[in-house]
């Protein structure tokens, strides 16, 4: 997709720039003149949903951490001198906390549009790896962040996650006190927590950059999974069509962003983190956020703490060998009917898994967990690579622009 620039520099300065850094080129190129297929739909404007909410939430959190205390004697009253003190601290801490919430729905729809609509196959395997390592960052900034306000909740799920390390062999124990600083959770395990929270963001900003890059070289996949044949026939550039595409979906997510910090901002938080950490005091049901809670119920479904970490782990490392899983030749679910049901049913048991995550690991709620948690591996290890050598996929069009004129033909 890379090739000689289009942009022409016209000002005396724009030519002086462009034989210096190219960035302005660089630019159009990216963002303007960028060929797009031609039938993407809304489900394609996720990427630039969460670049604007990566934006927000890094802005939001540097303005945060000027007023934050990362002292465990200071750091809960700090949190509430934002909230009450501090001019549209309120505002700027819910919207800090919402936008988290906002960033993982944002990113699970894309993710699932991935899985979908085969965009981890060939040529674009990297593109895919660099996706799940960003989201692996995210959820270490995510749980990072939610230790910072040092209430109950925020206390105990910091005892329980960096205990997990202790059960990796040999190395386990020396991870656990780095982590901690220490042998508990204390004073240096706030500010190693502090320090790390705010530096994660930039490094997603820099593996964001990676994974832009690799999507302007690999192009954009598409809902047929048919790659670009003819560049003028199959393609629109960038702006204004996706720009626009765009700019109205992020226009529509901030509504519901909006609605969620001014008016239900505590709706997907726990009450106990309104409470200072009391470490003598341990709560009757840990429960993380609900971005972590699938991951949270299948590390509590296996009775065997070791195991339970490697699970917890493998079920998200998975995701990125979905490349090679994927045994089918054709890349969108839309021709594949027999995968169209098993992706659903997966779907479907992931939202079990983040339900079951929420409730005690006890009883009914343990066995199921189990069961979904089978499935979940299952979907991988075994579904995909027997669909692909024994599902009979629709006709695929011989290009997009046949796809787009026969489901015009077909509405007529």
């Amino acid at each position: 997709m890379s090739g000689h620039s289009q942009y022409k520099p016209k000002s005396n300065f724009a030519k002086w720039l462009e034989r210096r850094l190219p960035i302005i080129s660089f630019m159009y190129d990216s963002f303007v003149a960028y060929p797009t297929p031609k039938n993407l739909n809304y489900l394609w404007t996720f990427g630039a949903i969460l670049s604007f909410m990566l934006v927000a939430q890094i802005i939001t959190g540097v303005v945060l951490a000027m007023h934050y205390t990362p002292e465990v004697t200071l750091a809960f009253n700090s949190v509430e001198n934002i909230m009450r003190d501090v001019n549209w601290g309120w505002a700027l801490r819910y919207a800090h906390a919402t936008g988290a919430s906002m960033f993982f729905l944002a990113v699970y729809i894309h993710i699932f549009r991935g899985m979908y609509y085969g965009s981890y196959k060939e040529p674009r395997e990297l593109l895919w790896i660099l996706g799940v390592v960003i989201f692996m960052v995210m959820m270490a900034t995510g749980f990072l962040g939610y230790v910072l306000p040092w209430g109950q909740m925020s206390f105990w799920a910091a005892t329980v996650i960096t205990n997990l390390f202790s059960a990796l062999p040999w190395v386990g124990p020396s991870i656990t006190t780095w982590l901690l600083g220490g042998y508990s959770v204390d004073n240096a395990t706030l500010n190693r927590f502090f320090a790390l929270h705010y530096l994660l963001p930039f490094i997603i900003v820099a593996i964001v950059a990676l994974h832009v890059w690799a999507l302007h070289v690999t192009g954009q996949n598409n809902p047929t999974g048919v790659e670009v044949k003819d560049v003028k026939r199959d393609t629109v550039p960038f702006t204004p069509y996706a720009t626009m595409k765009d700019g109205f979906a992020i226009g529509v997510f901030v509504l519901l962003y909006a609605w969620m910090t001014f008016f239900v901002p505590n709706y997907l938080g726990h009450p106990d983190n309104y409470i200072e950490a009391n470490p003598l005091v341990t709560p009757p049901h840990i429960v993380p956020e609900w971005y972590f809670l699938p991951f949270y119920a299948i590390l509590r479904a296996i009775p065997n703490k070791l195991l339970g970490v490697i699970a917890l782990f493998l079920s998200i490392l998975i995701v990125a060998a979905l490349p090679w899983l994927d045994t089918s030749k054709v890349k969108s679910g839309t021709y594949r009917p027999l995968f169209r049901k098993f992706y659903w049913a997966f779907v479907a048991v992931s939202i079990g898994l983040g339900y079951l995550g929420s409730q005690p690991a006890e009883g009914a709620y343990l066995w199921i967990a189990r069961l979904l948690t089978f499935y979940y591996f299952f979907h991988f290890l075994v579904i995909l690579p027997l669909l692909g050598r024994r599902e009979k996929p629709d006709p695929l069009p011989n290009s997009i622009s046949e796809a787009i004129d026969n489901r015009g033909a077909s509405h007529a």
